[in-house]
This record gives structure tokens, C-alpha cells and sequence, in this order.
């Protein structure tokens, strides 16, 4: 689709990134794609390759990504579990001490292990893509210190959340 400017040239529109909550959301065709059985998925080891950070409920990590301005099109691994309405986000290990006292956060590591999709394509209501990687061999992680202060931040406005 081009638009044309004022000078007569054409330009390229960008269709605006899908939020991270967006992409968060149970929809209908995600519903669907779950029924039709497209939910391959297994249980992958933390604490080698990165740490998942657990956040519940689901908004607190939704709200702290949306807050850090990271763009949803970068590929950053991030897994949502409807069903237990947790949201995972992995960050480089060794970093689970920035995590220590924030209310309804813990941190995946070592003898731990956690339901992904096994692919990009994957998805069930416990292991839902939210963050696509586009390389899982090499996956973009998010920012321990950025994220930990964020939740931190934000994490008071859901105490009544994390009590149920």
C-alpha cells in the first residue's frame, strides 16, 4: 500500500506494530488453532541458556513490557500460560537476584524446566508464544535490570491480583 506526500512521491505504510498485549489476548483464531490441535509443545530446561522470569498475574508482565517500550517485533522470548494466567519472560541467566522481593515474580533457573511451543507456528493455552522468536537457537532475551525495575515499579497497583 503506498500513500502519496505532498511532493508526489510515494511512500510505503507500515502497518503499526501489534501491542503486547494484543498479542497477549485469547482469541477466536487462537482458540481455533488450539482446538484444530497446532499445540505441539514440551518442556525445555531453564537456567543453560536463559532464566524465565514467572509473572503473576499475566498484566504485571504485560503492563512492565509495554512500560520498557520494547518492540513486540523484535523477537524476544516471551510464553504465556492462560491457564495459569502466568507470563514468562526470559532474560540472560545468573540474574535472579534483581528479581529477589517483587510480589508475584520468581525466577526459572537451573532444575527447572519450563512448557514452550516447540516452534514458532506452536501454541496451547499453557505455552502460548507472546514474543515470536525468530531464532530459537539464538533467542533475543529481555533486559533483567530493566525489566525487574519496572515490575518493581508496578507491581504495588497488583497486590489484590496477586492474592487470588
Amino acid at each position: 500500500m503506498a500513500k502519496s506526500s505532498a511532493s508526489g512521491t510515494a511512500k510505503a505504510t507500515r502497518k503499526p506494530a501489534s501491542t503486547w498485549h494484543e498479542l497477549a489476548a485469547e482469541t477466536d483464531s487462537k482458540r481455533a488453532q488450539w482446538v484444530r490441535g497446532r499445540n505441539h509443545t514440551s518442556y525445555v530446561p531453564c537456567g543453560e541458556d536463559w532464566q524465565a522470569v514467572s509473572v503473576k498475574p499475566l498484566q504485571l508482565g504485560l503492563d512492565a513490557l509495554a512500560a520498557m517500550r520494547i518492540s513486540t517485533r523484535r523477537g524476544y522470548l516471551v510464553v504465556a500460560d492462560h491457564l495459569r494466567g502466568a507470563l514468562y519472560l526470559m532474560v540472560p541467566t545468573d540474574h535472579g537476584e534483581a528479581f529477589a522481593y517483587i510480589p508475584g515474580v520468581r525466577v526459572l533457573g537451573r532444575g527447572h524446566q519450563l512448557l514452550m511451543p516447540r516452534t514458532a507456528q506452536d501454541s496451547s493455552p499453557a505455552a502460548d508464544w507472546v514474543g515470536t522468536p525468530r531464532d530459537l537457537d539464538t533467542p533475543l532475551l529481555v533486559d533483567p535490570g530493566r525489566l525487574a525495575a519496572r515490575l518493581e515499579e508496578l507491581a504495588p497497583a497488583y497486590e489484590g491480583a496477586m492474592a487470588s
